[in-house]
């Protein structure tokens, strides 16, 4: 079942690495043109030319004929919200209407709102909405993503949340990484009392979450109005004292100094950017701090993009994700990731590849072993149907995956 050769695909398009790229690297794909793949026990065992012999018998193999197709590792999500209750359609119908993110949050709306309906929802079903998404993910190519709670602010349905995400890593062929955000905004019952309500998650969750070992890091919104500077560094250094890998939102709304805290503490990957400044893009690039840019939330939001191209140029690791939420980027559209990247973030057709296989994968602490078709990592790949990665942003909004292989067993 797990045992499979891909071979004369047209171009395999390794993304070789096993850490994130930065800069001009990101343009390096390592294209194997009309090369052969071969997983053995759900991991890449060999990487062939053509014309090299086969090492292994094809009567034990699962064969793909790929005449024709681009094989590529399957795609990293590193920033998703997919676990929710409820949704908020009529919110987007205030967004059109002009009314900012930040008034929509102060009518009771945003974070708040779908706060209100996870806590109501049951973990089962929970875990149904959860399967549905993870499934038309997996029809894009997304074969791994990670999850964030955040929609509970409370003790019970953070825990719940977590919990769902565990049994749809268990029982799904997606690989989902959770991340705990019990910072991701102020409840309305903590409303004046921030201080004290990152006291609560010092003290009480984040050890309830690392001795459960319910996520593998920790993430806050770290904004004007939400979390500031000082509560962030005190919520993540408490965070990584436990073993959980600090990640962060940063300076989406307003340049706070996000990035440069980020920088500052190291952490696995700061998320959004849309204002970050010139400062918090050198401290980034002169870390191992992934940049993760977010651009269906920013189009979403008719927001200005991140500056991609400054990241990309001044050294930084710049990755991809979806973002998917039920407010401010309900959609996991990978065709308009790519498009968005390419044609208004001026990302080159490679550097938008490596951002959500390779460096996404780094964005997760995972790229030792996903995000690239190296000898030893997961099996984990998709084939386009067309032989060139260049369709991926050439053929707008377009899903032009095939075949999506999971541990080296075809699932789509």
């Amino acid at each position: 079942m797990h045992d499979l050769i891909i071979k004369n695909a047209a171009q395999v398009v390794t993304c070789s690495g096993f850490e994130g790229k930065r800069g001009r690297e990101m343009n390096d794909l390592r294209v194997i043109e009309n090369g052969t793949v071969i997983v053995t026990d759900g991991f890449i065992s060999h990487v062939l030319k053509q014309g090299e012999p086969l090492p292994v018998n094809l009567n034990d193999y699962n064969v793909i004929d790929a005449t024709g197709k681009a094989l590529l590792p399957g795609f990293v999500d590193p920033h998703t919200h997919f676990v929710f209750g409820g949704y908020r359609e009529e919110e987007f119908s205030w967004r059109m209407r002009g009314d900012s993110y930040i008034a929509i949050m102060e009518r009771g709306g945003g974070i708040v709102s779908t706060t209100r309906a996870t806590r109501k929802a049951t973990e089962e079903e929970l875990v149904d909405t959860g399967r549905q998404r993870l499934d038309a993910m997996l029809r894009l190519g997304i074969t791994t993503l990670e999850g964030k709670s955040g929609y509970g602010l409370d003790r019970e349905t953070e825990l719940k949340q977590l919990r769902v995400m565990q049994r749809l890593n268990d029982i799904h062929p997606m690989d989902v990484v959770s991340t705990y955000m019990g910072a991701h905004a102020v409840p309305q019952e903590w409303k004046g009392r921030e201080d004290a309500f990152i006291d609560f998650q010092i003290e009480e969750m984040l050890p309830l979450v690392a001795k459960e070992r319910l996520a593998e890091a920790a993430d806050i919104f770290c904004e004007k109005g939400v979390f500031s500077i000082n509560q962030s560094r005190r919520y993540l250094l408490a965070a990584a004292s436990l073993g959980l890998k600090p990640k962060m939102h940063a300076d989406e709304i307003v340049s706070l100094g996000g990035a440069e805290l980020a920088a500052e503490l190291h952490c696995l990957s700061a998320d959004h950017l849309l204002q970050a400044s010139d400062e918090g893009i050198a401290a980034l690039a002169a870390t191992g701090t992934v940049a993760t840019l977010l651009p269906l939330t920013a189009f979403s939001l008719r927001e200005s993009y991140a500056r991609a191209r400054t990241m990309i140029d001044s050294g930084c690791i710049v990755a991809l994700a979806t973002d998917l939420n039920p407010g401010s980027s309900f959609t996991a559209s990978v065709p308009l990731l790519f498009a968005l990247a390419c044609i208004y973030m001026q990302l080159t057709p490679e550097e938008a590849v490596t951002a959500f296989t390779l460096n996404s994968a780094a964005a997760l602490g995972r790229a030792d072993r996903i995000g690239s078709i190296d000898v030893g990592k997961q099996g984990d790949l998709l084939l386009l149907q067309f032989p060139s990665y260049k369709f991926l942003p050439y053929h707008v909004g377009m899903n032009i995956v095939e075949r999506v292989i999971k541990k080296g067993e075809i699932v789509v």
